[in-house]
C-alpha cells in the first residue's frame, strides 16, 4: 500500500477549475519531484490534500494517507495529520516564522504539540533538532529571533520545525528558491541526509530541474493543472517525451555553449478560466495537430513512463548538454 494515494483530485476557485484530475502515488521513503512553471498547480495539489485552501475553493476526488481519507475530513483529523504525518515547508521562511517570538520557542511549541513534551524536555528536543539541521551553537541561538538568522538558517529552522512531528512525508515547496547557489546546495544536501537518517518520503516542488535531479528518484511534470509526464528522474533527463518537458530542457542555459540564444517556449500558460478545448499545451506546441486542439490527452504509458500527449517525442533525442550534466549528478551523486 502506498504512503499517499491521490485519485482524480480536482480543485476549483469560485467555480473556475484549476486542477483537473490529479492522480499521484507516493511510496514510503521515496523522493518525488513536482516540476512546472509557476501557476501549474504544484503547490495547490498539496494544499488541497491537507485542507489548507481558502473557503472559496472546492475540492473533489480522493487523497488517502494509508487507509485514511483526507478530502472532506473534519478539522480535528486534519490537524492531527498536518505536521504529524505530513509536514510542509515553504519557499519563504521569513513569512512562516513569527518575527516577535524567539526561534527556539517556535520549534519547542511544535515539539510540544506533536510529541507531548513540555518545559525543559521540549527545549532539549528543540535544541537537538536545531543541531540536526546544522544550526551552529544551537544552545545559545535558541533564544535568538528569526531576524538574527540568515535566510538559509531560517530555512533550516523551518525544516527543524517540520521534523518536530517525525512526519512520514515532508512536502518541500520550493525551499531553495530565495537562496543563493551555495546555500541552496547546503539545503539540498541537508534534505538528502535527513531522508537517509529518518526514512521519510519527500515531495520536492520546484521549477529548478537541477535541484530536482539531485534529490528525486521520480519526477512528475505539471502543466495547467494536469500531470503531463512522469517517470524516473534518469529517464526524464535522458530523453523527455512530452514537448512541454522538452521545452523546459531547451530553455536551460548550456554550460559549454557560446553566445547562442536560448530556445524559449512560445506563448504563455493559459488562464484557468480560459482553457483551450483540447490539450492545454497545444497552442504553444510545434507538434500539435487537429486532434490536439479538440481532445484532452490522458496520461498513459508503460515501463514506468507515462505521458499525456497525442504526439510524444519518440526519438531518444538529447535534451541538451545542461540536461546531460544533470543526469551525471543523478547517477554519481
Amino acid at each position: 500500500m502506498p504512503l499517499v494515494e491521490i485519485s482524480n483530485l480536482g480543485v476549483a476557485f469560485s467555480g473556475v477549475p484549476v486542477l483537473h484530475g490529479i492522480n499521484l502515488t507516493i511510496e514510503k521513503g521515496e523522493a518525488v519531484g513536482l516540476v512546472g512553471e509557476s501557476g501549474c498547480g504544484k503547490s495547490v495539489t498539496w494544499l488541497a490534500a491537507l485542507g489548507l485552501l481558502p473557503g472559496k475553493a472546492s475540492v473533489s476526488g480522493s487523497v488517502k494517507l494509508g487507509d485514511e481519507e483526507l478530502v472532506g475530513s473534519p478539522r480535528e483529523k486534519l490537524e492531527h495529520v498536518r505536521g504529524g504525518r505530513i509536514a510542509m515547508i515553504f519557499q519563504d521562511p521569513s513569512s512562516s516564522l513569527n518575527p516577535v517570538l524567539r526561534a527556539g520557542r517556535q520549534i519547542a511549541e511544535a515539539v510540544s504539540l506533536h510529541q507531548g513534551l513540555s518545559g525543559a524536555t521540549a527545549r532539549a528536543e528543540a535544541i537537538r533538532l536545531m543541531d540536526l539541521v546544522g544550526i551552529p551553537d544551537a544552545v545559545r541561538r535558541f533564544d535568538n529571533y528569526p531576524h538574527e538568522f540568515s535566510g538559509g538558517q531560517n530555512q533550516r529552522l523551518m525544516i527543524a520545525m517540520a521534523l518536530a512531528g517525525k512526519p512520514d512525508l515532508l512536502i518541500a515547496d520550493e525551499p531553495t528558491t530565495a537562496l543563493d547557489a551555495t546555500i541552496q546546495a547546503q539545503i539540498l544536501d541537508l534534505l538528502i541526509s535527513l531522508r537517509q537518517e529518518t526514512g521519510m518520503a519527500i515531495v520536492f516542488i520546484s521549477h529548478d530541474l537541477g535541484a530536482v535531479s539531485q534529490i528525486c528518484e521520480r519526477v512528475c511534470v505539471m502543466y495547467a493543472g494536469r500531470i503531463v509526464e512522469q517517470c524516473s528522474t534518469e529517464m526524464l533527463f535522458r530523453a523527455p517525451r512530452h514537448p512541454y518537458t522538452r521545452g523546459l530542457f531547451d530553455a536551460i542555459p548550456r554550460l559549454d555553449a557560446g553566445r547562442e540564444r536560448l530556445i524559449p517556449i512560445p506563448g504563455t500558460v493559459p488562464q484557468a478560466g480560459r482553457m483551450p478545448a483540447g490539450c492545454a499545451f497545444a497552442p504553444r506546441c510545434a507538434h500539435s495537430s487537429e486532434v490536439c486542439h479538440n481532445q484532452v490527452p490522458t496520461l498513459s504509458g508503460t515501463d514506468g513512463w507515462a505521458t499525456a500527449c497525442f504526439h510524444p517525442l519518440e526519438e531518444p533525442g538529447a535534451p541538451g548538454p545542461s540536461a546531460h550534466i544533470l543526469v551525471e549528478k543523478v547517477e554519481f551523486a
